[in-house]
C-alpha cells in the first residue's frame, strides 16, 4: 500500500490538454495559418511568438516551440525542414540617396557602395538605424525591411542578389498528428484532404431519412394539394359566357 503522504494518481483524470507552440522570424506573417487553425482545430490552443535569427533554432532545442518558421540556411541535423517560399531582396539606403529615383536597382551598379552587415550590428532593426545615419547600405529581405519600417530610409527591389528562403522546421523525433495537422495547413491542404489527420477521423453517420412512400390509405400515395385554384373559364372562347337553361 502507498504511504499516506504519497499522492496517488487517479487513472480516470483527463490528461493535460494538447497545445501547439510555434516561433517565427521577422518578416513572416502567420496570421492566415492561425485563422485556419482556429477554424479546424478549435480544441487545441495555438500559441505563437517572434524569434530573431539567433534563436530561430534554439527555441526548438530548448522546447520553447514545437515548430519554427526559419530563414535558410540552417543546420538541419535532428530536424525536419520544409522550404516554403523565396523572399524578394531589397537594398535599403538613407533618404536622399540616388537609388530613390529607381524602382529596381541592379547589384552590379552598387559596386562602389559601402554595405553593412546586419548580424555584426546586432540584427536588422539596429542595422537600419545605422543606414538612416548615412553610414552605408543594407541588403535585406523585403518582408524584413517592411516589418521594421525605419524612418529616414528607402528600400528598392534589388536584382542580381541571391534570394533568401523561409522554411518550417521541427524536431524529427517529435512528429505527431497535431504537428502534421499544422504542417498541412501551412502547405495549403484543405480540410477535406486525405492527408490531414483531422479529415481521417471517423465522422458520425447521419440517420437515414424515413421512407414516406406508400404511407397513405390503402398504400396509395397521398394526394398533392393543388397549388392554384382551377380556372373556371379554361377552354372557353374569349368573351363567351355560358347561358343557363330557360
Amino acid at each position: 500500500m502507498p504511504a499516506e503522504d504519497e499522492p496517488t494518481l487517479d487513472p480516470a483524470l483527463p490528461e493535460s490538454p494538447r497545445e501547439l507552440r510555434f516561433a517565427y522570424v521577422p518578416g513572416v506573417t502567420p496570421g492566415k495559418w492561425i485563422r485556419r487553425w482556429e477554424e479546424r482545430m478549435p480544441d487545441v490552443p495555438l500559441h505563437s511568438f517572434m524569434s530573431d535569427g539567433g534563436t530561430q533554432l534554439s527555441v526548438l532545442h530548448d522546447g520553447s516551440a514545437d515548430l519554427s518558421f526559419v530563414r535558410l540556411p540552417v543546420e538541419r541535423e535532428g530536424l525536419n525542414v520544409i522550404p516554403l517560399y523565396a523572399e524578394q531582396p531589397v537594398v535599403v539606403a538613407p533618404k536622399g540617396h540616388e537609388i530613390t529615383v529607381f524602382e529596381d536597382v541592379a547589384l552590379e551598379d552598387l559596386a562602389e557602395e559601402n554595405f553593412l552587415d546586419a548580424d555584426e550590428l546586432g540584427g536588422p532593426e539596429m542595422a537600419l538605424q545605422v543606414v538612416a545615419s548615412g553610414a552605408g547600405l543594407l541588403i535585406l529581405p523585403m518582408s524584413v525591411a517592411r516589418h521594421f519600417n525605419t524612418k529616414d530610409t528607402v528600400a528598392r527591389r534589388l536584382t542580381g542578389a541571391p534570394e533568401t528562403q523561409i522554411a518550417l522546421a521541427w524536431p524529427s523525433d517529435a512528429t505527431d498528428e497535431v504537428i502534421e495537422e499544422f504542417i498541412g495547413i501551412v502547405r495549403g491542404r484543405t480540410a477535406q484532404s486525405s492527408r490531414q489527420p483531422s479529415a481521417q477521423q471517423e465522422k458520425p453517420k447521419k440517420a437515414p431519412k424515413p421512407d414516406l412512400r406508400g404511407t397513405g390509405a390503402g398504400g396509395k400515395k397521398p394526394k398533392v394539394a393543388q397549388r392554384y385554384a382551377p380556372n373556371p373559364d379554361k377552354g372557353r372562347g374569349r368573351g363567351s359566357r355560358k347561358k343557363g337553361k330557360r
